[in-house]
């Protein structure tokens, strides 16, 4: 559990708001109500002193709107004062959901809008908040980190404008790529990971794993994504393996060169459970091929962990290859929006994410390190053991 004792001697840099934009309603809606939670059950702070004045609140979501005119062209507004504030605004530039009205034609928002409309706010906001934090779990085009050819790197460009507008903290999560950060080499930049809300999902939904390195394999889908499977595999005290990806550098197909071969670099997994492990699911053709050469390879069964599921083409392929049993369950977490359809199939599984994010902000107000948020290893470690010897997942795993 985070420590928040450390939180009970020290003063917040200033009375917290939350700014949610459109986008991130769903997952800011539940933040402020975990943060709430937090506050009143987990903290003992003195009620009357200035210093902590607005610290307890109904309510930490700060009023504003970002309208439009028939035109298209867009404007944000704040609806009562931000003055003084530590602003924690909250975004997901991969929400596809949202539309507008432009000379009578619907609009969806694209990421671009999405980013047009955080920067409205905050130029609404700079030079009145005390301070203002960024939480933009998928980092705005963060595929296009590194430049190939006469190309624009949009990601750096888009952290060097946020940092110059005042921006004091950019929070993400599974950044693609986070050396992007150099771009702004002053500025606080964290780049989380969901580990411990991937291992929670599945000791809470999976009855029978046996997590060693005997019976349990983390697999890299490829060579880009090793640190994170090689992290994961240490926390759960697993082996590891990957694949390389062959491309075909001579075409371009849907905006990257297209995968001719998958090869396998690990040792043997016949029996073994397997994960793979990435930063996103987009199309999903890739992660599918991956999953079916595993099955092909004897593996037990595979497990599918990716941060953001965006599933770009539809869940057609996922649901005939589900029939087919190339993979057992899919695992990504609320950090961006997923329509329905997406929740309520039979392989599906969410990572809550909420309550790790409202600690994480709850810290940061306070001017307090995030390892204290986040668990050690050798305490995971704990939790699956007791697991193995046969603890219910609900049980052995704690909340956060």
């Amino acid at each position: 559990m985070p420590d928040f004792q450390k939180l009970d001697t020290t003063i917040p840099v200033a009375p917290l708001k939350l700014v949610v934009m459109d986008s991130a309603r769903e997952l800011g809606d539940s933040i402020n109500k975990d943060l709430i939670d937090i506050r009143k059950h987990k903290h003992h702070m003195p009620k009357d002193e200035i210093t902590f004045k607005g610290y307890l609140q109904e309510d930490y979501r700060l009023k504003f709107s970002t309208d439009r005119f028939d035109s298209g062209e867009a404007k944000a507004t704040l609806l009562e004062s931000a003055r003084g504030q530590d602003i924690y605004l909250i975004t997901d530039v991969m929400n596809h959901s949202i539309s507008y009205q432009m000379y009578g034609f619907t609009n969806y928002k694209s990421p671009d809008d999405h980013y047009q409309d955080m920067k409205r706010v905050i130029g609404a906001i700079a030079g009145i908040a005390k301070r203002i934090n960024i939480i933009m779990p998928f980092m705005y085009e963060s595929r296009q980190h590194k430049r190939s050819g006469r190309e624009y790197l949009d990601c750096a460009v888009m952290i060097r404008e946020l940092k110059d507008m005042g921006i004091a903290n950019f929070i993400t999560f599974d950044a693609h790529d986070p050396r992007v950060a150099n771009s702004a080499p002053l500025g606080g930049f964290d780049s989380f990971l969901a580990s411990y809300q991937f291992l929670k999902a599945l000791l809470y939904n999976i009855d029978d794993l046996i997590v060693d390195k005997e019976h349990l394999t983390v697999i890299s889908p490829d060579e880009g994504a090793l640190d994170r499977a090689v992290y994961f595999a240490n926390v759960l005290g697993a082996d590891t393996g990957m694949f390389y990806k062959r491309r075909d550098y001579s075409r371009i197909v849907g905006g990257s060169n297209p995968i001719v071969a998958h090869e396998f670099l690990g040792s043997d997994i016949a029996g073994k459970d397997v994960i793979i492990i990435d930063d996103m699911i987009s199309s999903g053709g890739s992660m599918i091929d991956t999953a079916r050469q595993l099955k092909h390879m004897k593996a037990k069964r595979v497990f599918i962990c990716a941060t953001f599921g965006l599933f770009t083409n539809g869940m057609e392929k996922f649901d005939k290859a589900y029939a087919d049993g190339d993979f057992d369950r899919i695992i990504t977490t609320n950090l961006t929006w997923q329509p329905d359809e997406i929740k309520q199939k039979p392989y599906f599984l969410e990572a809550d994410m909420c309550e790790f994010l409202a600690t994480i902000i709850d810290f940061i107000n306070h001017d307090q390190s995030i390892a204290n948020v986040l668990l050690p290893t050798e305490k995971i470690h704990e939790f699956i053991a007791k697991y193995n010897a046969g603890v219910s997942g609900r049980e052995a795993i704690p909340e956060i």
